[in-house]
């Protein structure tokens, strides 16, 4: 089994700024994750990114809020992008 992508979304803002969410099923899980999903959940403007999700291999699930690189505990693809969202509406002033 190849890799299969799964979702794919990208809305370009008024104000410059991307958000971009793109997810894979893949036949086994990327080193670091217990899932066998690939993901990269991307926010930013101007070439910068501002909030990202993902799980680089070897990294395993985690996130970037600015300058700050965190883990992520990854649950569900729904949970996953609830957060992300709820991370770009902080960012953005909407909540």
């Amino acid at each position: 089994m190849k890799a299969e992508r799964i979702f794919y979304d990208r809305m370009d803002l008024p104000d410059g700024s991307i958000i971009e969410m793109v997810i894979w099923k893949l036949p086994v899980p990327v080193l670091g994750s217990e899932h066998s999903l690939k993901y990269r959940l991307y926010y930013g403007r101007n070439g910068q990114r501002l909030i990202g999700y993902d799980n680089g291999r070897g990294k395993g699930d985690h996130r970037h809020l600015g300058c700050i690189e965190e883990p992520y505990l990854f649950t569900t693809v729904e949970a996953l992008v609830g957060d992300f969202i709820e991370e770009v509406k902080r960012e953005r002033g909407e909540l």
